[in-house]
């Protein structure tokens, strides 16, 4: 810069305000100090909010390697001293999750919960589920907590309705940055929907704790960054941090279960009793905390949960001396004293103590039954409706559109009924003068809107009307009645399309927003869009931000040109696919049929789309029968249409991989394999990565029975495997504890990521593909762990390559959650498929979680022998398996069961069992276990010892069981066989009450 230049410079900066510069992020990595002084400012620019931003965003920033390639961020002292400067932040704001909410999106906030995670040494590889937060240090259990509050707050918040933002031309190229972060944030919410169980079970495990808590602080935070041993002892230990109370802590736990389980309650009625719980047991704490500096929640709308509890539970609390209002209402729905429902609204008229929000909820309510087929409600529904229409026209709202709609052909008694509501709604005494006029226009509405004179003149010659309208009025008013009916009478006709429906009277463009957001019938959609369109020219279809289409499809949707076409395509898509992802086919028929005939006439292109979608409509309709237990195979012309879909080639047509994802599933899991592994043309298997993977398994599969086990297949699909599972070779494996939700290194080499190919997977119910995919992976864990005493074992495990030639870039972590949730996912399915519980067993057993890897070791057992009353197959219970169930057996302390399945062996182990025996601190029953002892050795061994230790009572007991007839050695063998497996089966009944 010359010196002129920075002359100019200095003029114009001395000739502004004195407005102080931001802060730039770069400068907090420059001075350790800068951090706590800026947070201490009144308003600090940037705030803490965006500075956690900031860091992060930094932090994540892919490199660039000498050949131009895009690596994942590096693991360096810079990125990690700026993710610890996000959690100090994070800290400084006492990890308020209220605030970190509204100032981060979600995926920025699962980055920072993250590296909280990951800092407080939360055990690697193991989920929260498995850990005892009593046994972890003080900072780690909270961290796990603070994680799960925050899993399950999402989750609640993300139900909740938004108004989608609405950009304006300059914003429109933005919408692929916008439209990235809506996937990312919609790939966190699945993996937390997945996860919501376990969340909730470690939240109530928190609740059992009764000692203080403590969370990370700026300090601790520091100490933890100076690698030493005595700072990391400190920040382990029970004081460090800040403090807070069980009760607090409680508290707010407390508020969140009670918050997820009224979630829950729309699909299970049950969980309202566990919300309505938790909210008490939020409320007594919130009155035992006189001063709660860490309870941080809505007061208000926790008293409308509570509200909203005792209504649906219908049980009434002592400490609630007074009854409410809503109170009475919901007990008269509860009671179905519709009649006496009917007379509160009419009353509440008067007294308008009822809000008008609640009362158009109750009428939802009764709607909601009529269509779920409930008889007998029609007439309560549109009582009802007639007493919020007087309710909003006295207090000088516009009519609802339902009022209107029963105003088109009302019977005599539902005019009368109004006249009465009318009448008994004005005050008694002396009604204002505007309710008085306000009641006027509503008579007036009234006539108008009715058709037949007799009607009409039912209501012009009641005494109210009489009363309210001057004379002069009623006159204009009945012959502009007379010269309409005339006028209608000429010209009524039919409605006979689709395309034919007219607008009806305009209302508040609110309440058809809230029509349009109810309804799932196309032509009411169509008619409301008319009449929208008629108030107001604005796209519509950004009503609700739940309406949502593919990516794929909006520029084809949007390049519309008639404004009311285009919201009807996009509403009627997009209602269409909620109804599928909730099972509603029905509806998802109804809008798709009326979509595909609308988009028919003028665009080619969206009639194919529609076509596909409704092939997959098809397609998720069949399956989810399938998952319910029909075992009807699909009609030929479904699979005829799937076969078509594979092998489409349409220029320039957009398509939606989920479709030929799920296609590809729907012929394996109808084992179509001859079609996938024979006439999928190679163009597609190439170009879409879901029908290679089909082709492979498809082919593999063919193979498995043969009397030779080809390996080509096998090798390749194990390849493409191999990639879906890789990390870059030039990115270092953290080893610090992370567990994250977002994989951020994955691979760009393999056909898919890895949450892709999961998702595929449990769209996967032919046994012998997951057989195959449980086999392959089980052997790919077993190369990665190389740990040859403890493998995994599975079916067909000699057709995978024994080795691999580039292990170090194997996602190990990776490969251990996809062999359980493998494996778990196929025992949804299946739950007594002695394969798969072989392999869930040695799961848990070589992770060293032994009662679980017995409990399912027994359950393998128990399906194959009808609960142990027949032999078990040599080929389930094998010496492995049995040497597995005696270490889990020992592990625990159980050595008298030990001595027992000792004798399950082909050879006897008299070494192992005699060892057990000898061991006198033993945390199973001991004693009542001779009973299932056949072996005169053992028992023997057992006198002995009891006799050398003075124990004469047990000493008797291993005397009486040697000493039955059928133990007798000089018996012949099929005797001695038989007391064999008649111990057998009692010892593994009474071990399976145990464990299961």
């Amino acid at each position: 810069m010359s010196a002129e230049a920075a002359d100019r410079v200095a003029a114009v900066a001395s000739s502004r305000p004195g407005t102080p510069l931001q802060t730039s992020w770069f400068e907090f990595l420059l001075d350790g100090t800068l951090l706590e002084s800026h947070l201490q400012k009144s308003n600090p620019d940037p705030t803490p909010a965006q500075l956690i931003i900031q860091f992060l965003e930094q932090a994540s920033k892919p490199s660039v390697n000498e050949q131009n390639q895009v690596q994942p961020p590096a693991d360096n002292r810079r990125n990690r001293t700026l993710k610890l400067l996000a959690l100090k932040v994070a800290a400084h704001m006492r990890w308020d999750l209220d605030v970190l909410e509204k100032g981060l999106t979600i995926p920025v906030l699962n980055m920072l919960l993250n590296e909280l995670l990951c800092v407080s040494k939360v055990p690697p590889g193991v989920k929260h589920i498995d850990l005892d937060l009593s046994t972890l240090p003080p900072t780690t259990a909270m961290a796990v907590i603070i994680y799960n509050r925050w899993a399950i707050r999402t989750i609640v918040l993300s139900s909740f309705p938004e108004k989608q933002a609405k950009p304006g031309p300059h914003q429109m190229n933005m919408l692929s940055i916008v439209q990235q972060e809506k996937e990312m944030t919609e790939n966190i919410l699945t993996v937390l929907k997945e996860q919501a169980t376990d969340s909730i079970s470690v939240l109530e495990g928190s609740l059992q704790l009764k000692k203080n808590f403590y969370v990370h602080t700026l300090r601790t935070l520091d100490l933890l960054a100076a690698d030493g041993t005595t700072a990391n002892g400190e920040t382990e230990s029970s004081t460090a941090g800040l403090r807070i109370s069980a009760d607090e802590l409680h508290c707010q736990v407390h508020y969140d279960l009670g918050a997820i389980f009224f979630q829950q309650g729309c699909t299970d009625q049950l969980t309202y009793g566990k919300a309505r719980e938790h909210f008490r047991q939020t409320r007594d704490l919130l009155q035992k905390l006189d001063a709660a500096l860490h309870v941080h929640l809505d007061e208000k709308r926790l008293a409308g949960y509570w509200n909203a509890c005792r209504a649906l539970t219908g049980t009434s609390d002592p400490s609630d001396s007074q009854t409410t209002p809503y109170s009475q209402i919901n007990s008269l729905i509860r009671t179905r004293n519709h009649q006496a429902l009917v007379e509160a609204f009419v009353k509440d008229n008067v007294s308008r103590s009822l809000p008008n929000h609640f009362r158009q909820s109750v009428l939802r309510e009764f709607l909601h039954k009529v269509q779920q087929g409930e008889r007998g409600l029609d007439e309560v529904c549109n009582k009802l409706c007639v007493c919020n229409a007087v309710r909003n026209a006295l207090e000088g709202e516009v009519l609802g559109v339902r009022f209107q709609q029963l105003l088109l052909k009302p019977s005599k008694r539902m005019v009368d009924f109004i006249l009465e509501v009318c009448t008994r709604s004005l005050e008694k005494d002396r009604p204002s003068e505007i309710s008085r006029r306000n009641m006027a226009n509503f008579m007036k509405t009234v006539c108008e809107s009715l058709e037949e004179l007799s009607l009409v003149f039912v209501v012009s010659s009641h005494k109210l009307f009489m009363e309210l309208l001057r004379e002069e009025e009623r006159k204009v008013l009945v012959e502009q009645m007379r010269k309409r009916s005339a006028t209608i009478n000429l010209s009524a006709k039919p409605l006979p399309s689709f395309y034919d429906i007219p607008a009806s009277a305009s209302v508040n463009i609110g309440q058809l927003e809230q029509q349009l957001i109810l309804s799932l019938e196309p032509r009411r959609i169509r008619q409301i869009l008319i009449e929208l369109h008629g108030l107001a020219e604005r796209p519509f279809w950004r009503v609700n931000s739940k309406w949502e289409v593919p990516s794929d499809y909006i520029n084809v949707i949007l390049s519309i040109k008639d404004n009311l076409t285009k919201d009807l395509v996009y509403i009627l898509m997009a209602k269409g696919l909620h109804c599928i992802l909730i099972k509603d086919f029905m509806h998802a028929r109804q809008l798709f049929t009326a979509c595909l005939e609308l988009v028919t006439e003028f665009s080619p292109k969206l009639r194919q789309v529609m076509l596909n979608e409704m092939l997959l409509l098809e397609v998720c309709a069949h399956e989810s029968m399938a998952a319910e237990g029909s075992r009807e195979r699909p009609p030929p012309d479904l699979v005829s249409r799937v076969r078509g879909y594979l092998e489409m080639r349409i220029h320039d047509l957009p398509l939606r991989q989920v479709v030929g994802e799920e296609c590809v599933a729907f012929m394996l899991n109808w084992r179509e394999n001859d079609y996938l592994t024979l006439q999928v043309p190679q163009s597609l298997v190439m170009n879409n990565p879901y029908i290679k993977l089909g082709q492979l398994l498809a082919s593999t599969c063919k193979e498995l029975p043969g009397p030779k086990e080809s390996r080509r297949t096998a090798k390749e699909l194990w390849d493409v495997v191999v990639q879906i599972c890789s990390v870059s070779v030039q990115h270092k494996r953290n080893n610090d504890g992370r567990v994250g939700l977002i994989k951020h290194r994955e691979s760009t080499m393999g056909i898919l990521q890895r949450s892709k190919f999961i998702t595929f997977i449990k769209k996967l119910r032919e046994p012998l593909v997951l057989t195959t995919l449980i086999s392959l992976f089980v052997r790919f864990h077993s190369i990665v762990r190389d740990d040859i005493v403890n493998e995994v074992t599975a079916e067909h495990l000699s057709i995978w390559p024994s080795s691999l030639t580039n292990i170090q870039a194997v996602d190990v972590e990776a490969v251990a959650v996809t062999v359980k949730e493998l494996v778990s996912y196929a025992l949804t399915l299946n739950p007594n498929n002695q394969s798969w519980l072989i392999t869930q067993a040695d799961i848990y057993f070589v992770t060293n979680q032994y009662s679980a890897a017995l409990h399912f070791y027994l359950q393998a057992g128990a399906v194959c022998s009808d609960f142990f009353t027949k032999a078990i197959p040599p080929d389930v219970y094998t010496d492995q398996v049995l040497k597995r169930m005696i270490k889990c057996c020992s592990m625990m302390n159980c050595h008298t069961q030990v001595a027992v399945l000792c004798q399950f062996l082909r050879e006897v182990d008299y070494m192992t069992a005699f060892k057990a025996l000898q061991e006198q601190n033993s945390h199973d029953a001991m004693d009542s276990f001779y009973d299932y002892i056949w072996d005169v050795t053992i028992l023997e061994y057992l006198t002995h010892i009891h006799h050398k230790r003075g124990e004469s009572e047990k000493r008797q007991m291993a005397i009486k069981a040697i000493g039955q007839t059928e133990l007798n050695a000089s018996n012949p063998e099929e005797v001695l066989q038989l007391a064999a497996q008649k111990r057998k089966k009692k010892f593994l009944q009474a071990m399976a009450k145990l464990y299961f």
